[in-house]
């Protein structure tokens, strides 16, 4: 895990205590849960408006593909009366 030893690990989490204590750490723990939590919503609802986009641009090459397919016909009709 990026490279950290067990030794690594164990001062980081002992300067972490020193520097904001016990007591403070679950506070800061929440924090960044809430942080991480609401990165992800986000991200969600990005991937959420981007689908419905890409839906939205398929609905309109479907029926501007009908509506070519429809004035074919008409064109050709209207040769045939001719």
């Amino acid at each position: 895990m990026l490279g950290l030893g067990a030794q690594e690990m164990v001062l980081i989490v002992l300067v972490i205590l020193i520097f904001f204590g016990a007591k403070k750490i679950p506070e800061l723990a929440r924090g960044l849960g809430k942080g991480v939590s609401e990165f992800k919503k986000g991200m969600s609802d990005i991937q959420t408006e981007l689908q419905k986009e890409e839906s939205k641009e398929d609905e309109l090459s479907r029926r501007e593909a009908e509506l070519a397919r429809r004035e074919a016909e008409l064109s050709k009709r209207i040769e045939e009366k001719k």
